[in-house]
């Protein structure tokens, strides 16, 4: 159904999910096409049945297909120290794992 999702947790964050939604989340060691299941799942929500975990729901799993790695948008990091003639600059991408939810 539409209204189903899922509150998952992973890499340190938590998202709110539903099937066939697509989403970023932090680097995972997997390629293009596997499968990944999360078994952190702190929500879950079945037409009118809601059901909390204490922190997490037993059994409960969220099915997800890996599509690929993506990057970040860059961020430019800048120190400067005024009448030392310090200057430092360095650029940061941060690299995500894009995945496709495809059961709850």
């Amino acid at each position: 159904m539409a209204n189903d999702f899922a509150v998952i947790e992973t890499g340190g964050k938590q998202y709110r999910v539903s099937a066939g939604q697509k989403l970023k989340i932090e680097k995972l060691a997997a390629a293009a096409g596997d499968a990944l299941m999360f078994e952190k799942v702190l929500l879950r929500s079945v037409g009118d049945e809601v059901s909390v975990g204490t922190p997490y729901i037993a059994g409960a799993k969220a099915e997800a297909k890996v599509l690929g790695e993506v990057r970040g948008k860059k961020v430019i990091v800048f120190k400067y120290h005024s009448k030392t003639r310090s200057r430092k600059k360095k650029g940061h991408q941060q690299e995500y794992t894009e995945v496709e939810i495809v059961k709850i």
